[in-house]
């Protein structure tokens, strides 16, 4: 791998999602701005050696959902039987009864584009608390589909149908369940390693230097996750204000790289915020702080 230099991409980006096909790695961001009721729409990146990316702008047919008016943002993508399904957070949803929460789209291609799905939101209501934005959706080794999501401090997750429409209930006949982690405020993110399964959640404001990176471990994909600390923050002089992350998995080397935004030090712009790649090291059922780089 050539050197990276962060951040990888020019220009203000959020809330990023990555993955890997056919050996072009992608990564999903929303458009970084303070007055976020001009994000009406998601970009794409994707490259082959993590140094060189082309830019896929507006992947979303925005057409598909009429009911959007305020903002979009906070990417989640995957594949499943051959087509990529994309969920994404609209309107900023403050009570049940309003327009919009999570949205569902599907594309033929990872850089989409992206078309409407269900002709209405895939989540629209508080459930246990959680406000429907910030999802996450990550596929197990046996193929079951799980999506992790919420903000105002609650975290729930669900498991999706085969057909990506909505969700199976659990054994107990619970459809969406609530797994808040300690700390817990948005962001989440999961990863499996060697049987086990690690959170990682965003702590603190997004619109400042508070901002940062915590994880749990389990054995089940619903957890219970406890907090295990700190692994991504502020590093003078480098950036503040890390987290909302996605990861890629380099399995030649077995390497693991964090996909995250960051800010600059003392920058008191909320909308501020831009793409970076650095390594992510685990240890025996632990993650390791992660160094924040300018370039590596």
């Amino acid at each position: 791998m050539r050197g990276i230099t962060n951040p990888v991409i020019p220009g203000w980006y959020a809330d990023p999602e990555a993955r890997t096909y056919g050996g072009r790695h992608y990564v999903y961001a929303t458009r970084s701005f303070t007055e976020y009721t001009r994000q009406m729409n998601l970009d794409a990146f994707s490259s082959g050696d993590l140094v060189h990316w082309t830019t896929h702008e507006g992947i979303i047919e925005m057409g598909d959902f009429p009911w959007i008016w305020r903002a979009v943002w906070a990417p989640t993508q995957i594949e499943h039987n051959g087509h990529h399904y994309l969920v994404f957070a609209s309107n900023d949803i403050q009570k049940d009864g309003e327009a919009g929460g999570l949205e569902i789209a599907v594309a033929d291609a990872p850089e989409g584009p992206y078309r409407g799905y269900l002709h209405q939101p895939l989540i629209g209501r508080f459930i246990h608390g959680a406000q429907p934005i910030d999802a996450h959706l990550f596929k197990d080794d046996d193929g079951a589909i799980y999506l992790y999501y919420g903000g105002w401090g609650h975290c729930n997750v669900a498991r999706m149908n085969e057909e990506m429409t909505g969700f199976v209930p659990f054994p107990d006949g619970e459809v969406i369940r609530a797994i808040t982690p300690p700390g817990y405020v948005e962001g989440p993110c999961m990863i499996k390693k060697d049987g086990l399964y690690y959170l990682m959640w965003s702590m603190g404001g997004w619109t400042n230097g508070t901002y940062r990176v915590a994880y749990g471990v389990s054995v089940s994909p619903l957890g219970p996750f406890a907090n295990h600390g700190t692994i991504l923050e502020r590093q003078e002089p480098v950036a503040e204000g890390p987290g909302h992350h996605g990861y890629l998995h380099l399995p030649a080397r077995d390497e693991w790289l964090i996909v995250y935004h960051r800010r600059i030090i003392g920058d008191r712009e909320p909308g501020n915020r831009m793409l970076c790649i650095d390594r992510l090291e685990f240890g025996a059922g632990v993650i390791k702080p992660v160094r924040m780089t300018d370039s590596w």
